[in-house]
C-alpha cells in the first residue's frame, strides 16, 4: 500500500534551518549551490554504504535500520535546500518503489542529481524528490518515519549551529 509523502512541514523546517545558517556563516543559496549539491551526493553515498546494498563482495548484512534512515535523512535536507531557491515550498508525492533495487534507484537518483548542475529547473528538481523518496520501501522504511526522523535531525541540526559546529 502506498503512502502519500507531504514535504510542506519539512520544507518550512528547512528553511528555518538554511536561514539561521546564512546568517551565522554569511552565505547564500547561491554561493553554496554547489557545495550542498555535492553535499547531497556525498550523504547518499553513506546512505548507500550503511545499506550495504551494493556490496555484492561481502556477507555482512545492513546496519541497524535506524542508521540506515538517518543518512538518508541527512541527504533529504541537502536535497529540500535545493529546492527552496526554486521557490519550492510544498510537495507531496505517492511513494512507490519504482525501482527493483536500491543500487538501480541510487544510480538513477546520482544521475538526476548530477544533470542538476547544468539544468537547475522545477520540473528536473521535483522528479528527483520523487525518485528520492520511492527509495523508501527499497529500505523498508514508512513515511511516517521518515518525516519524525527528519523532525528529529533537524532539531539536533539547530543545536549544532547553536554549539559553533
Amino acid at each position: 500500500m502506498s503512502e502519500v509523502f507531504d514535504l510542506t512541514k519539512l520544507y518550512s523546517l528547512q528553511k528555518e534551518l538554511d536561514e539561521d545558517i546564512a546568517s551565522r556563516h554569511g552565505v547564500t543559496y547561491e554561493s553554496t549551490f554547489h557545495k550542498r549539491l555535492l553535499a547531497l551526493l556525498v550523504e547518499l553515498g553513506e546512505f548507500a554504504n550503511e545499506t550495504r546494498d551494493f556490496k555484492y563482495w561481502s556477507l555482512k548484512g545492513p546496519s541497524p535500520k535506524n542508521v540506515i534512515l538517518e543518512e538518508y535523512i541527512d541527504g533529504l535536507h541537502f536535497l529540500l535546500s535545493l529546492g527552496i531557491p526554486l521557490g519550492v515550498r510544498t510537495h507531496a508525492h505517492k511513494v512507490e518503489a519504482r525501482f527493483d533495487s536500491l543500487t538501480e534507484a541510487l544510480l538513477s537518483f546520482y544521475k538526476g542529481a548530477l544533470n542538476l548542475k547544468d539544468d537547475y529547473r522545477l520540473d528536473p528538481y521535483l522528479s528527483l524528490v520523487d525518485e528520492y523518496l520511492d527509495m523508501l520501501p527499497l529500505f523498508g522504511a514508512s513515511v511516517k518515519e521518515a518525516i519524525d526522523s527528519y523532525i528529529e535531525k533537524c532539531g539536533k541540526n539547530h543545536k549544532r549551529q547553536e554549539d559553533h559546529y
